[in-house]
């Protein structure tokens, strides 16, 4: 029902003179969607303050509620079927509703909300950011009548429309328009989670939120795997998983609204996601209250960042990325450990400053284990990543590291799987060496440059080539063996 839905909602967008990529698709789909699964959620907290015998005060005022001004609901005559209203605003008048008075009302939420830690801050935040692109009234009115078909209301809906969700951010980041910093793959994501294995009670932060795959997949570890002899999650434990366990910051407007989009769809009610530019952030500023256990992150590949960002930071470079770096390290508490992706060119760039970012890791971090990635696992961004995973507080004395060899090429229509990452979970576990893993001794490792593009010791060697008078003289053997077997036919016949 959803992928359906989904498909028919992008077919009217493209008709839109106002949305012309699937960017905005996603962008006008989401506050659409956003809206109804308010509807069902006010529907679901109505009902349990009933059933409590307790007072509701619905999030939304009765004018602005979804089967008010989107979907009027009656009941066809002689039958029990239940259809929206065929006098609902639809053409001008909808537009005029939406535009002129939805929108403004829903951006106040950010100014009358409790605290930002509340859905309903949330929502002023997305509408400060959210216009509607959608030119005409019409095919708005298509679009809500195919979304007011779908339900949030049981897990397993709920669970299906996250995974279409994240499905559509990952034709969007297959789009174009630097695709990667909206979509990591996801079974990347798993797999960096599995191994730095988060625990109930950690403080997870990612501060190059994007569209929140990182987070989303933390939660779902989390409430997969945090229950002590599988008897299920504390109130007290969801209650931490809700408000006090996920953390992001992100600095560009639609990835920060569909990062928030995605995390309330898949059951963080008010994400603790912040819409700033976390290199603005002086990490001289930084104390222990602002630390996290935890730091998942894909920070973006190739940007630059201005002279007044970098002199934030104490090792001053204009690539992006490794300024990100030194806020990770930074923003750990001791003991706290990271999964991160990043340039492969970072393990021996020579320039003082990644010169100086290694030592810094290094010396500062357990850089236990590095992850090298073949080209194509990132569609569309044209370069090779490793994933760095640390523990903040002791020198490194080893690195494993582990090549995934893939017997493929990758790319949009054979795209990175679990499945090829499985060995490397394994492995992972005891360090263990194999044709695609090895292990370097920071004694064997140049301390003037801190280089660390080692090659793998444990490949086999290739087959020497032979020389070319060689192979001639084996094809000329050939060809006279050849030639007496048929002369031996043709005498036989």
């Amino acid at each position: 029902m959803f992928e359906q839905t989904f498909k028919n909602i992008d077919d009217i967008l493209h008709k839109d003179a106002g949305c012309g990529s699937e960017l905005d698709y996603v962008e006008q789909t989401s506050w659409v969607l956003f809206l109804k699964y308010l509807d069902d959620l006010d529907r679901d907290r109505a009902t349990s303050a009933e059933l409590t015998g307790k007072a509701y005060t619905p999030i939304i005022d009765q004018e602005y509620q979804w089967n008010v001004w989107a979907a009027p609901k009656i009941k066809r005559a002689g039958t029990e079927r239940v259809e929206v209203d065929h006098n609902a605003l639809t053409g001008d008048d909808l537009l005029d509703f939406v535009n002129g008075k939805l929108f403004p009302y829903l951006k106040k939420f950010k100014l009358s909300a409790e605290n930002a830690d509340t859905i309903e801050y949330k929502i002023g935040e997305i509408f400060s950011e959210l216009k509607n692109r959608i030119q005409s009234g019409y095919n708005l009115r298509e679009v809500i009548n195919r979304i007011d078909e779908l339900r949030f209301r049981t897990h397993a809906e709920k669970h299906e429309m996250s995974h279409l969700y994240e499905d559509k951010i990952k034709n969007m980041g297959n789009a174009g328009r630097n695709g990667g910093e909206y979509y990591t793959p996801r079974p990347l994501i798993t797999t960096i989670v599995k191994v730095v294995a988060p625990t109930i009670g950690d403080k997870i932060y990612d501060g190059a939120v994007g569209s929140a795959g990182f987070l989303c997949e933390a939660f779902d570890y989390l409430t997969s795997t945090g229950s002590v002899n599988g008897s299920g999650l504390s109130t007290k434990d969801w209650e931490t998983l809700q408000k006090r366990t996920f953390y992001g910051k992100e600095k560009k407007s639609l990835a920060y609204i569909i990062g928030i989009m995605n995390m309330i769809l898949h059951g963080v009610e008010a994400p603790n996601i912040i819409h700033t530019n976390t290199l603005a952030e002086n990490l001289a500023d930084i104390q222990e209250k602002d630390r996290y256990n935890v730091v998942l992150a894909n920070p973006p590949f190739g940007g630059k960042e201005r002279a007044e960002v970098q002199e934030n930071f104490p090792i001053r470079t204009g690539e992006t990325a490794s300024l990100f770096l030194q806020h990770f390290i930074k923003i750990l508490k001791a003991g706290g450990k990271a999964g991160v992706v990043i340039k492969n060119t970072f393990l021996s760039n020579t320039d003082n400053a990644s010169v100086a970012l290694r030592k810094e890791l290094l010396q500062n971090c357990n850089l236990h284990t590095v992850l090298d990635l073949p080209g194509g696992t990132f569609t569309g961004a044209g370069v090779k990543t490793v994933v760095l995973f640390f523990e903040k507080g002791k020198a490194t004395q080893k690195v494993w590291f582990y090549s995934l060899n893939l017997d493929r090429n990758l790319g949009k229509t054979n795209p990175l799987n679990e499945n090829d990452l499985a060995e490397f979970v394994e492995l992972q576990k005891t360090f263990a060496e194999s044709e695609n893993s090895w292990t370097v001794n920071m004694k064997d490792v140049d301390q003037s440059t801190f280089d660390l593009s080692v090659k793998n010791p444990n490949t086999p060697e290739a087959a020497p080539l032979r020389k070319p008078q060689t192979i001639l003289e084996e094809i000329k053997a050939l060809d006279e063996e050849s030639a007496e077997i048929l002369n031996s036919i043709s005498e036989l016949i």
